[in-house]
């Protein structure tokens, strides 16, 4: 599963990880998950790589709101995550971003 919500009691907010499978990368040196909970920063959010060759990132998100994100392979590429919740058009070109509903 690439996306886990844990709903925290805590506080308002919801622990999201991320994960993006190997065979999404296979050849990846760096992934950033961009989205519009980081301002579509394509440098603030890396993913840290595991020993599996997957990238993983960890974000606490308010709830009650849907999170538009993609991520970007090597500043170079842009992959979607494969088991989002939905998917909306992009207002830019002819592409679809990845959405989380938390």
């Amino acid at each position: 599963m690439s996306l886990r919500k844990q709903y925290l009691k805590t506080r308002n907010a919801c622990k999201v990880t991320f994960r993006l499978p190997k065979v999404a990368v296979p050849k990846a040196k760096a992934v950033h998950i961009v989205g519009d909970f980081n301002n579509w920063s394509v440098v603030e959010t890396p993913m840290q790589r595991l020993k599996s060759g997957e990238f993983k990132v960890v974000l606490d998100l308010p709830p009650g709101r849907d999170y538009q994100f993609r991520y970007l392979i090597d500043q170079i590429s842009w992959e979607n995550d494969w088991e989002a919740d939905k998917y909306v058009k992009s207002a830019f070109g002819d592409c679809e971003n990845s959405v989380v509903v938390v």
